[in-house]
This record gives C-alpha cells, sequence and structure tokens, in this order.
C-alpha cells in the first residue's frame, strides 16, 4: 500500500469515526472455543446439497471440508435457470466470495452490473465502500465471506421479487450452514427484511442483534445507501465496534 492509499484510507477511518489506529492484530485469531446455541444443531453442513426448501435435489455426497462443500453447491447451481431472471439479461450466477471458515460474513441484496460482469459480489463503488468498511475493522475480504440473497441481477437493479427470492435463498441457507460465521451483517433494507421476515424500517433494525441459524445477524445500512447518505456512517461504524466486540468476546 504506498503513502496515497494509506492517506486515503486513514482519511476514510476518520470519517467514520475511528479514534485510533492499533497494530495489534491477535484480535482477528480465530477463537476456537466459539459458543454457539444448543438448540436445534440441524444437519451435518458438510453434507450437500442440504434439504431444506430443495426440490429436485440430488443425492447427498460427503464434503471432506467447508471449501469442498461450497465448491459442491457451486455446482449443483450451475447455470441456473430455476427462475425467471435467467431470461431477464442476466450475464452470470453471483455465487459469494471469500473465506469458507469466516467467522464473519456479510449478505446484501442482489449482484449490480459490475458484479453481473465479473461474477463476484460487491465489486462496484458499493463494493469498493464495503471493502473500506472491513478494513476499517483490521480485517481484509479475505478473512470474511461475502454473498447475496439471490445469485443473479435483477434488470435495472430492481428489488427481488417473492419467486425470486424463494427460489434462490435455500442457496444462501445452505452456504451459512456450511460456513457457520459467528456474525452475519445484513447490508440494507432488503437483505436484513429478507432475512429476519419483518418490515420493521432498517433504521429501527440496526443497532440491534438477532439469533440466526446460529450465528448473531446484525442488520446496517448498505453501502449504496452511504454513497448516497455520507452522513450515515458513523452509524455504520456503531455497527461494526459492535461486530468486532463480539468477535473478540468468542460469542
Amino acid at each position: 500500500m504506498d503513502r496515497d492509499q494509506i492517506k486515503e484510507h486513514l482519511r476514510f477511518a476518520a470519517e467514520l469515526g475511528v479514534e485510533g489506529v492499533s497494530r495489534d492484530a491477535a484480535w482477528r485469531t480465530r477463537a476456537d472455543a466459539g459458543v454457539r446455541p444448543p438448540s436445534d444443531p440441524g444437519p451435518d453442513p458438510r453434507l450437500t446439497p442440504s434439504t431444506q426448501n430443495q426440490q429436485n435435489e440430488t443425492p447427498l455426497t460427503f464434503s471432506k471440508n467447508a471449501a469442498e462443500a461450497l465448491a459442491a453447491i457451486r455446482a449443483d447451481i450451475g447455470d441456473c435457470m430455476r427462475c425467471k431472471l435467467h431470461t431477464l439479461g442476466r450475464t452470470q450466477v453471483v455465487f459469494g466470495v471469500g473465506n469458507p471458515d469466516a467467522d464473519l460474513m456479510f449478505v446484501g441484496e442482489a449482484p449490480g452490473a459490475d458484479e453481473d460482469v465479473q461474477g463476484i459480489p460487491f465489486v462496484g463503488r458499493a463494493g469498493q465502500l464495503l471493502t473500506k468498511i472491513i478494513e476499517a475493522i483490521g480485517l481484509t475480504r479475505d478473512d470474511v465471506y461475502i454473498a447475496n440473497i439471490i445469485k443473479c441481477r435483477p434488470p435495472q437493479n430492481r428489488n427481488p421479487e417473492p419467486d425470486e427470492v424463494a427460489t434462490c435463498e435455500p442457496f444462501l441457507f445452505r452456504q451459512i450452514d456450511i460456513i457457520k460465521p459467528k456474525i452475519i451483517v445484513a447490508l440494507g433494507k432488503y437483505a436484513a427484511q429478507t432475512l429476519l421476515r419483518t418490515e420493521t424500517p432498517i433504521s429501527r433494525l440496526r443497532g440491534q442483534q438477532f439469533d440466526y441459524r446460529g450465528a448473531r445477524l446484525i442488520p446496517t445500512f448498505h453501502p449504496a445507501y452511504l454513497l448516497r447518505n455520507p452522513s450515515s456512517k458513523r452509524e455504520v461504524w456503531e455497527d461494526m465496534k459492535l461486530v468486532k466486540r463480539l468477535l473478540n468476546s468468542q460469542l
């Protein structure tokens, strides 16, 4: 990272309200003794594909690790034609990216134009801002996992429709169950409301934490919203400080 990049990173951190910088990377060390809710452990996530909310299932396959299990889900999705989005201009499936053993997972709404071209979630302007937010808590994109509610871009970036979500979100559930993150950050109104099955505004959801599929779910504003409303960066920084505290506490 050159001097100009360092200055830009520090400037952004100051906008978020970061009051100091630490070189201590100890907090980034994965905690092996994390406690998970004992109730409803669910199926072994190494068995893929999961039976949850899936139709036309293929035989269960045993995977040795999370990376192989995720690869099996991606292969199962294929060049997906399960919903109408494949006829509405999408270029490719945008599956997910990052550490298959991540403690922290980010979930957005749907791919945009840049993501549709590159096949990677959060690579446009909002994605670049998300990268800075991740770095502000001492992590990199390689430390976390990033995915969306649905895997294909809706036309003109409209909100996903109920039938599209119903068809696609079981794949997200399987990703979550395999990765077993300690924390899931729901980025924006649509992701938070869809995951939590609520119509509560994101302004009321953020600042709270919810139990979700064995993880803590933290709703916050979408990076695209921050590009339009930079004054809300402070609130996102408060949410990310909560994320960092939870990671440090081993849950």
